[in-house]
């Protein structure tokens, strides 16, 4: 699909958010409110991911977009993990579960390739890392456009000369996972100041993500010369949305006061509402997806008991201004906002 008539279409865009939060249902929403809606297949297995397609194709929606997470590094120390895997067995404890694997995996990278070559969808998008050429020129083959996120000049330059049709830049803003390709060595910039820099240095459409949360914000990193723009936190609180009810409470709750980076759940740096379990283990490892799989059933567990110092809160500097509207409406609202900003896509 040619990307920049698809977001000169469809220039709001529902970022995908891995874990259960991208429902076919928010996708269905968003995309038929004009936007252009995302599935998250992080932590899918292909056939999830092919079920989930499906599903939203079922709904009647046709135009949409994937997300699949890049492999990138290598198992993290054994020492280093275990030594984390102490830390966290009072917490275990606490909520009466184990302390999960320290698996180290590809999150089936190469089935989900081969399913979305298979089976296209309109846009595939990936985060931690840019695929070889061979990959995305598979996609082009098959009728899809490939947007890799980044968070520096140099990744967006790599994405493109390895055949990209359009970078996401994300700024540090953002909630959730920071999508460098390095976590041990991502640099932080804000999106203002990196949007203009990637705009610069590549000759293609620029996705603007991180923080945008209104229609002022929308115009402003239109201004900054994004082609579109992606909203994840300003959607968490509508009832398409598969967050945690007590993820979409605390986004309200005055009792949270701030976002910070964390490598505390999954051993990558990612933004979300400031709790107990991130203040406490501040020192976790750069140990990416060991982690992740070892504090699972922690997450789980607090998330059953709606313990939310326990959970991980997702969510970018713009939280306070979620609103809980469907997802049709927000589209709705965020569109009004821009043209009142004065902004045109």
């Amino acid at each position: 699909m040619n990307l920049p008539e698809l977001l000169r279409a469809r220039p709001i865009l529902q970022a995908p958010m891995a874990g259960g939060t991208s429902t076919p249902a928010l996708v269905h929403a968003v995309s038929g409110a004009g936007g252009l809606g995302w599935l998250a297949a992080g932590y899918l297995s292909a056939q999830a991911l092919a079920e989930q397609i499906d599903a939203v194709r079922e709904l009647g929606t046709e135009v949409f977009g994937v997300n699949v997470f890049v492999p990138s590094g290598s198992p993290a120390p054994a020492p280093l993990v275990e030594s984390y895997r102490a830390e966290l067995a009072e917490d275990a404890r606490r909520l009466g579960v184990e302390v999960g694997p320290a698996t180290y995996d590809d999150d089936a990278w190469e089935a989900k390739v081969d399913l979305l070559v298979s089976a296209p969808v309109p846009v595939v998008s990936f985060t931690f890392g840019c695929p070889s050429a061979a990959v995305l020129e598979r996609l082009r083959e098959a009728g899809t456009a490939a947007v890799v996120t980044a968070t520096t000049v140099d990744e967006a330059r790599t994405a493109v000369a390895r055949g990209a049709d359009g970078v996401c830049v994300q700024g540090v803003e953002a909630g959730g996972h920071r999508a460098t390709f390095d976590p041990a060595h991502g640099d932080d910039q804000p999106l203002l100041e990196l949007l203009p820099e990637v705009v610069r240095a590549v000759e293609v459409p620029v996705i603007a993500a991180g923080g945008l949360m209104t229609g002022a914000d929308i115009a402003a990193a239109r201004a900054a010369g994004a082609a579109a723009v992606q909203l994840g936190t300003a959607f968490l609180r509508c009832p398409e949305s598969g967050a945690q009810p007590a993820h979409k409470a605390a986004l309200a709750d005055p009792a949270f006061t701030g976002t910070a980076l964390t490598r505390a759940f999954t051993g990558r740096p990612a933004r979300g509402l400031s709790n107990r379990f991130m203040r406490e283990h501040g020192g976790a490892p750069t140990a990416y997806p060991e982690v992740h799989h070892m504090t699972r059933p922690l997450r789980a567990a607090a998330a059953k008991a709606a313990h939310p110092e326990g959970m991980a809160l997702w969510a970018g500097t713009g939280f306070r201004q979620a609103v809980e509207l469907s997802a049709a409406d927000l589209v709705a609202k965020l569109q009004a906002e821009t043209a009142e900003a004065g902004a045109r896509f």
